[in-house]
């Protein structure tokens, strides 16, 4: 039966307030291209000008190509439009051009006409949807073939090709999505994925064929998406290609084969459904899918991947914008009740069940739910709900799309907007329009809820999070920019590179889908975090780094509170991310509950060592595994304080156990391996005192060793006995120097402590090693009295014979000497003055060095014990300021106790946080917030021996920096009143003398 004439055919279409104006448009048009005669025996028919008032009124775009050419427009209205699409097509097929700008004008041209045609028939309802889409596919499909032609006949002309036309040359154009189950929308772009047969013949000798297709590929590319004054044909979009940011855009077919069947994801089986064959050499790409056929259909599906195909539609959903049903800007495709939950409703079954039933592999959403119906796997009423609304949201998609070949699927926020597509569709009402949509929206929602109803959500509401496919999302980008990452995209082609397989730890399905599961949540929970790009930068190293991912994957997607605690690892210290990263095994730290609640003492660090070190092979093995040792243990020791597990006081003793741990050993591995060349000393020991924070036992994550080496010999010693003997001031010298280097060298594992030697007799200008004899004349008769306040943390951890005893007895006779109390506080505050000038700060988290800081609380404490105030050598200030407090009432004493106490716990937090946030923790992430607020808690509740009163709980970061501020205010304030006073005093009378 011969088919009507579009004219004979046409729907009428409310009127627009636009139409007149489109009229006048081709009236103008029809002048210039002298057709007013054609234009007019259009509009004598009454109907057709109202149908072309509207239509043209509405779409600017239509409007257009109407102008263009008005006897265009008069065929395309006087002739059937499925005979004219088909002749469109089919006419490409013998295209020839004699060059490439030819071949592009000619492309163009003809999908101006079938836009044209296709967009006039269906507004006027004359096509119904498979009309519009079957034909659009189809007529993709050839201008593919075509422009592949064209370029196969260039390649022959320049002699490297010899082999036949498209539908033999071995490669093969495979259409996904849409095109592939030939459904393209009025504006969609069509997604490639191109493989040629490494085994068929024609091209000429010395052609390396992967550069050559890979050359033609991008080739075609351009002749179909690029824009000339024609406009373009189609965009491409090949980023649906195994690994896209990895490979070329043109595959082997084995290399693709091996990619699916070792990395292939479950969102690629559910994308391959659609795939087919669409140009090039049909044959090829037909058997290559036939082989693939067990990759996609699989006779068995495990609940995880069932769960990672849900995951797909649940990661779109967490969109704000697209979490409920709603008209203005609602995304008909990717919204609740839109298009992409039909077709995920239907594919997920199809992946569910295919693999046992051939007939259900179609590619046609509509006929897919047909089947699904015939087969039992929905109800009838259900699968016509589902259809009803497919067609319905797909003609408004085209309309959409139809008034300024936009590739969008979004309602217009506005009325008129809204007022513009419902008109489009036939509604004379908007509020008609809107019934009709929320109707279908509504059914699409509740049938897609049930049947993922037990899929679990995969992050709360933090906005876009989709990594499927090989391109960006705009919307993940701009929920990553919102979370506080500076770099999305980069975060995006990282998670696309796990879900691609790139690292050991990823190359499993299992492992991928554990690692989908909990990708949301690792994001927020970095997004708490001072840097959430370089906390996220270390778990990738972390990953990266991993031999197998599916155990650590398994138990993080499965336990939230670990992921949080890995992210603040991460996030708030970059040592101990740094650690994670080099070696991941100590994340088996963070899975122990009962590691974490185990304390930390010397005998059980001891314990330790000797156990890592049971079977080193040499002495570098065994320096190198002590270095390992102290990083894992200053990682296991950070956690603990980030875990709320360890207060500031008992995180300071730990750092120093692990360091004297180490030290021992060291001292001993060092010594013993130097004794091989030089031999002993006659009579020799050596005693290791620690001074600063190691001395007082308030080391931080990052504190350096400040120390003391003092030795002591025979008296009728002159060399050591070895093969090459050394004086005694040589032997301890150089002794020293091997040993700070088996200490701070950096090496493949990393320096075991920083140290520094500065605080010996004299200085950079006196010997690495210090002889008893020396070091006593020294403190008794030479030191000033900033190297006697040093000494006030002075604390003997190593040594040999009874050298230990005979320094602790100098230190504690110099601590013990009387002094002139005046000039003891002018050397102070003197000192304190020089420091200030020198590293002075200004913000109050310049926690050392502030007006009120450390140095002015350790200056303060030091003034007790060389005043013979109290006896609390090598103790920290707090200790030193409660002794006071004892022995002279509380007063101004507790206040020092307490603020010394706070502000030496901020410090622990500040150390593991890092540099940028240290710097200025009141613009930083919540997370870190946090952990300064516990950290001061802790120090409260330390000053006041049990628990604190409910007036004196730090409510909040605010309530923090002003008790801060506060606690600063007043130590400056004593520190003047105490050390200032009586030296302005002295200076005054001295003055009047």
């Amino acid at each position: 039966m011969t088919q009507k004439a579009l004219r004979q055919r046409i729907k009428p279409l409310p009127p627009s307030p636009e139409a007149e104006k489109a009229l006048e448009r081709l009236a103008h048009a029809a002048g210039r291209q002298e057709k007013e005669a054609a234009l007019q025996a259009l509009l004598a028919d009454d109907a057709l000008k109202a149908f072309l008032g509207t239509s043209l009124g509405d779409c600017p775009y239509l409007l257009d190509l109407a102008a263009k050419d008005i006897d265009r427009l008069a065929e395309i209205i006087e002739t059937a439009p499925e005979a004219l699409l088909q002749a469109t097509t089919a006419a490409l097929a013998d295209l020839e051009p004699a060059d490439e700008k030819a071949l592009m004008a000619a492309l163009r041209q003809a999908k101006q006409k079938v836009a044209l045609t296709l967009g006039l028939a269906d507004l006027g309802g004359a096509l119904e949807l498979e009309g519009v889409v079957g034909a659009l596919s189809d007529f993709a499909d050839q201008a593919i073939d075509t422009a592949l032609a064209f370029l196969l006949r260039e390649a022959e002309r320049q002699g490297k090709w010899q082999g036949g036309g498209p539908r033999d040359c071995g490669l093969v154009v495979l259409a996904m999505g849409k095109q592939g189950a030939h459904e393209l929308n009025y504006s969609s772009d069509i997604d490639l994925i191109v493989l040629f047969d490494p085994q068929t013949p024609g091209l000429a000798e010395g052609v390396e064929r992967s550069v050559f297709w890979v050359r033609i590929v991008r080739r075609l590319v351009s002749l179909l998406q690029e824009r000339t004054a024609d406009g373009y044909v189609f965009r491409v979009d090949l980023r649906l290609r195994p690994d896209p940011g990895a490979t070329p855009v043109a595959l082997s077919i084995p290399g693709a084969l091996s990619y699916y069947e070792s990395m292939g994801q479950n969102w690629e089986r559910a994308a391959l459904i659609k795939a087919r064959p669409a140009a090039g050499d049909r044959k090829v790409g037909e058997d290559f899918l036939r082989e693939l056929g067990p990759y996609i259909w699989r006779k068995h599906l495990d609940f995880a991947a069932i769960a990672d195909i849900h995951s797909i539609k649940r990661q779109v959903h967490i969109h704000r914008g697209h979490a409920k049903v709603r008209v203005a800007g609602h995304d008909l495709k990717r919204g609740r009740g839109g298009i992409r939950d039909i077709e995920l409703f239907a594919q997920t079954q199809q992946l569910i069940a295919g693999g046992r039933d051939a007939d259900l592999r179609g590619l046609r959403t509509r006929d897919v739910l047909a089947k699904l119906a015939e087969k039992g796997w929905v109800t009838g009423e259900e699968a016509a709900e589902l259809d009803r609304a497919y067609v319905f949201l797909r003609g408004v998609e085209h309309r959409l799309q139809m008034v300024r070949d936009e590739q969008t699927q979004t309602l217009p926020q506005e009325k008129e907007g809204l007022q513009r597509i419902a008109r489009l569709c036939g509604f004379a009402e908007l509020e008609d329009f809107e019934t009709e949509l929320l109707k279908h929206l509504n059914a699409v929602a509740a049938r897609y809820q049930e049947l993922f109803e037990e899929a679990a959500p995969l992050s709360t509401e933090l906005g876009n999070l989709v990594f499927t496919g090989g391109d960006d999302d705009p919307g993940t980008l701009e929920t990553l920019s919102q979370l506080g990452f500076r770099q999305p995209a980069n975060v995006t082609e990282t998670v696309r590179a796990w879900h691609f397989g790139r690292y050991q730890a990823t190359r499993s399905t299992t492992a991928r889908e554990r690692l989908t599961e909990f990708t949301p949540a690792l994001l927020a929970a970095l997004a708490e975090t001072p840097d959430p790009d370089a906390a996220f930068r270390s778990f990738d190293a972390v990953v990266r780094k991993l031999p197998a991912g599916v155990p650590l994957f398994s138990l993080l997607a499965a336990n939230p509170g670990l992921l949080e605690l890995l992210a603040l690892v991460l996030g708030a210290s970059p040592m101990l991310a740094e650690t994670l990263a080099k070696r991941p095994h100590v994340i088996d730290i963070l899975t122990d509950p009962e590691l974490l609640a185990e304390p930390i003492s010397r005998k059980v660090l001891d314990a330790q060592l000797r156990t890592s070190l049971a079977d080193a092979r040499s002495y570098e093995d065994r320096l190198d595994r002590a270095r390992i040792f102290a990083r894992e243990m200053r990682f296991l020791i950070g956690v603990k304080v980030l875990a709320g597990a360890m207060d500031a006081p008992e995180a300071g003793s730990a750092f120093a156990d692990l360091a004297e741990t180490v030290i021992e050993e060291l001292f001993v591995a060092t010594r013993r391996e130097f004794a091989r060349r030089h031999g002993e000393v006659p009579g020799g020991d050596v005693a290791l005192l620690a001074m600063g924070r190691l001395g007082s036992r308030e080391m931080t994550a990052t504190s350096d060793l400040d120390l003391i080496v003092v030795y002591d010999f025979a008296p009728e010693a002159k060399e050591s006995d070895g093969e090459k003997p050394l004086a005694p001031s040589q032997y301890y010298t150089r002794l020293t120097q091997r040993f700070v280097t088996a200490l701070s060298a950096q090496t493949a594992e990393g320096a075991a402590y920083e140290v520094d030697l500065r605080l010996r007799p004299s200085g950079r200008a006196g010997p690495l090693a210090t002889p008893f004899s020396g070091f006593e004349r020294y403190q008794r008769e030479e030191a000033w009295t900033w190297e006697h306040m040093a000494l006030c943390r002075a604390r003997c951890i190593f040594a040999e014979g009874d050298l230990g005893t005979r320094v602790e007895t100098v230190i504690s006779d110099v601590l013990k000497t009387p002094r002139e109390e005046t000039k003891l506080k002018a050397d102070i505050a003197s000192m304190y003055d020089r420091v200030q000038a020198a590293k002075g700060g200004t913000s109050r988290w310049q926690m050392k060095t502030v007006p009120g800081g450390l140095t002015a609380l350790e200056f303060l404490a030091q003034y007790l014990i060389l005043a013979g105030r109290v006896a609390a050598q090598s103790a920290p200030p707090y200790r030193v300021f409660e002794s006071a407090a004892e022995e002279e009432g509380e007063g101004d004493w507790k206040v020092l106790a307490k603020a010394s106490c706070l502000q030496a716990a901020l410090l622990q937090g500040l150390r593991l946080i890092g540099e940028d946030a240290a710097r200025d923790p009141e613009a930083t992430a919540e997370g870190t917030k946090r952990l300064l607020l516990r950290l001061a808690t802790q120090a409260e509740i330390v000053a006041e021996a049990g628990d604190l009163p409910p007036s004196q709980v730090i409510a909040d970061f605010d309530g923090l920096v002003a008790r801060l501020d506060r606690a600063q205010a007043e130590v400056h304030k004593i520190f003047d009143g105490l050390l200032r006073q009586e030296r302005s005093q002295a200076s005054d009378e001295g003055d009047g003398a």
